[in-house]
């Protein structure tokens, strides 16, 4: 059982360790490819969506209505709040277009295969 944190309808861009580990390995085979690549899944979620997935993923119970709220985090973390509170809906255009292949493109795929580790 996790919270939400704040209103919980914030984006937040993840990706899988192994697709991680397995982007980085093809961007390494790809030296054609310079500048910034973003090494994200092509799927962000929102940390409601999050939440419920990873509660999902961990055979807990998904409580909707309980929530970190905002002033809460703020007033524990400070600034730091900001970094669990904003969106930032990141996409790996580049790397998709580079011809990268996601092992686990959704977040319902990668937790669970990452959590069996």
């Amino acid at each position: 059982m996790l919270p939400r944190l704040g209103p919980g309808t914030q984006v937040m861009s993840w990706i899988s360790l192994s697709d991680e580990v397995a982007a980085i390995r093809f961007l390494l085979d790809h030296g054609d490819l310079s500048g910034p690549v973003n090494l994200t899944a092509p799927d962000p979620v929102t940390d409601a969506a999050f939440t419920a997935a990873l509660d999902h993923a961990l055979h807990r119970p998904d409580m909707p209505w309980w929530r970190a709220p905002a002033w809460l985090l703020r007033a524990a973390l400070g600034e730091g709040a900001g970094e669990l509170l904003i969106s930032a809906r990141v996409t790996p255009k580049r790397l998709t277009e580079a011809g990268y292949q996601f092992r686990s493109p959704t977040l319902s795929e990668a937790l669970p295969a990452e959590l069996a580790r």
